[in-house]
């Protein structure tokens, strides 16, 4: 057992420097006969046993960030899983979350083990992700880590967060004209409400038609169609599919006279959308 007086003051710096616990901080001092490099460094393994401790556990809880580059021609979405609520909405693990995501839109990372690769400020050091997260699994004591990292480019990216930050969106338009940034907001939002599967149906991948298609026939001959009526009524379902679930051909939610391709014409002719990416919280 340590002999050094450990004081208040002590233990408050090592609190600052790390932001672990007080009764945390007095036990590692007092571990460490008071030397704050070994102490920062009993704090750290202690953290790494925490995580493995909970690596079994659910983190179905946490934040979406959704986030562009100052150009607006990259943006990012990161989701940032804990285990519980009440540590989703505690505004130092949003904070981390941004932190994250405005280390992954700077470098446009092609993995989530990539990112953790990533350097990140932490109280007066840089340190990577990884690392990072898992002293931040020792603070807060449960099992946190990024599940969900997307990325994309292009001539006007738009971010969108929905629902106190447990639904991002991206949107990639073709052109950066004026009107842009509020055409690309209310696409986001219909990206949000409608979850479209494609851009347009030649973004459909192939699985999917035949699925539709299969589902079709098997509905229509059940109703006792004629099997030389089969093939044809199928497409005009598959048809109604496309309308309903590729976000170009879909209804416009803030005006259902339009398509969203309509709108966006009538913003600038010819503008559309060349990607997008929607991360819902636990999906």
């Amino acid at each position: 057992m340590s002999t050094v007086q450990i004081s208040a003051s002590d233990v408050n710096k090592l609190r600052q420097q790390t932001g672990a616990g007080m009764m945390d901080c007095k036990k590692a001092l007092t571990e460490t006969n008071g030397d704050f490099e070994a102490a920062i460094d009993f704090l750290r393994k202690k953290g790494a046993k925490v995580a493995a401790s909970r690596q079994d556990r659910e983190s179905n809880e946490g934040v979406v960030i959704a986030r562009t580059s100052e150009d607006f021609k990259t943006g990012v979405i990161i989701e940032l899983n804990c285990e519980t609520d009440f540590v989703a909405k505690n505004a130092e693990f949003v904070a981390f979350a941004n932190e994250i995501a405005n280390v992954a839109v700077e470098n446009k990372p092609a993995s989530i083990e990539a990112l953790y690769d990533l350097t990140i400020d932490v109280d007066t050091e840089r340190v990577k992700i990884g690392e990072a997260i898992i002293n931040k699994t020792g603070k807060i004591g449960e099992k946190i880590g990024v599940s969900k990292y997307e990325v994309i480019e292009g001539d006007k990216v738009v971010a969108y967060i929905h629902g106190n930050f447990r639904l991002g969106v991206l949107v990639g338009l073709s052109k950066a004209v004026e009107g842009a940034d509020e055409a690309g907001k209310d696409v986001a939002m219909q990206i949000a409400a409608m979850n479209p599967v494609a851009i347009d149906k030649d973004g459909v991948d192939s699985s999917v038609i035949e699925r539709e298609m299969e589902i079709a026939k098997d509905v229509i001959r059940a109703e006792g169609k004629p099997e030389a009526m089969v093939e044809k009524i199928a497409a005009g379902k598959l048809n109604k599919f496309y309308k309903d679930s590729t976000l170009l051909n879909q209804e416009f939610v803030k005006d259902s006279s339009k398509t969203v391709s309509q709108f966006l014409d009538t913003v600038d002719k010819g503008l559309t959308v060349t990607a997008f990416k929607r991360v819902a919280l636990g999906a």
